[in-house]
């Protein structure tokens, strides 16, 4: 058990909810998953078959076991004797109050409810759950049984112990949750890379850089040290023996903040990003590119070790 909990209940299983449903039980948690979807039941297992061996590469808890998934379309069952719940619905706050009012009934006491999204603020979905004080944003990065980020926030009703509960919770498994100190449309992380993708875009736009080459100017880049720590650290270490302070007194860190750009986002500039990346793709399969993705992580996390 984890925080004395080992039961999860995983609502919505799309590609978001089944990858979870894969990581909790190679963590030797017992799950209920729930989507309401044709085929979903199929396309869950599937999905943790597939995943699987990668979980197996970067170690099984003992009692993992892909045996202690259930199914079933109703949520409101899934969630009946659960410890905790992750819910991964489409990003619609007037289904997430619904849904949330509904599976509050059926929780037992003590049980926490997170969210998985990537947008919306807990404290609107906290709207008509019949306990607020136990929901807390649990926002993971995709996909989320390879990428140990977690952000964690609370909303106007959330207890603390809630919040804290749930960082605990997700540390006992082998996340790295965050704690968000104040509740902020679109978190931390999807603030960043709104950011990246903003200037990319633009350089694109203005006829710098070619689609293919702005990636590479990330992966093949910072992207690398990004991996290994993130901007702040990275400019604290290129400031040499006098880390950030050094930094700051010598060079304008912020002096091209005013040219940077925000690109019109016309139709015609769309289609030609889709035309550059598919270009870029060469044709590959979406399922081929995104099991390549998911081998190099594991190579990626193995040598973070």
């Amino acid at each position: 058990m984890h925080e004395g909990i080992s039961r999860v209940a995983v609502l919505g299983t799309g590609t978001i909810g089944a990858s979870w449903a894969a990581y909790f039980l190679a963590r030797g948690l017992s799950v209920a998953a729930s989507d309401p979807a044709p085929h979903a039941e199929s396309f869950l297992r599937h999905f943790v078959e597939t995943a699987w061996p990668a979980l197996e590469r970067l170690g099984l808890h003992p009692a993992a076991d892909p045996a202690r998934l259930t199914f079933t379309a109703n949520p409101v069952a899934a969630a009946e004797g659960a410890d905790f719940v992750q819910e991964n619905g489409p990003e619609r706050i007037e289904l997430k109050v619904a849904l949330f009012e509904q599976v509050s009934a059926a929780l037992p006491p003590g049980a926490l409810i997170a969210s998985s999204s990537s947008t919306l603020l807990p404290t609107a979905m906290q709207a008509r759950t019949r306990h607020p004080e136990r929901l807390v944003l649990g926002h993971p990065f995709n996909p989320p049984h390879l990428i140990p980020l977690v952000e964690v926030a609370g909303g106007e009703r959330t207890a603390p112990e809630a919040v804290e509960r749930a960082m605990r919770f997700y540390a006992a498994i082998g996340k790295h949750p965050i704690r968000l100190m104040k509740e902020m449309p679109g978190h931390v992380s999807n603030r960043l890379q709104a950011a990246v993708w903003r200037e990319a875009a633009y350089l694109v736009e203005q006829g710098v850089v070619s689609v293919a080459d702005v990636d590479a100017a990330i992966s093949q880049g910072p992207g690398l040290r990004w991996a290994i720590m993130g901007p702040i650290m990275t400019y604290h270490l290129g400031g040499g023996a006098g880390g950030l302070r050094y930094l700051m007194d010598h060079i304008s860190v912020d002096k091209l903040w005013p040219d940077l750009g925000t690109p019109g986002m016309t139709p015609a500039f769309e289609q030609a990003l889709i035309d550059g990346v598919e270009a870029e793709a060469g044709g590959k399969p979406m399922a081929e590119m995104a099991a390549d993705r998911d081998r190099r992580l594991v190579a990626i996390l193995e040598g973070l070790r």
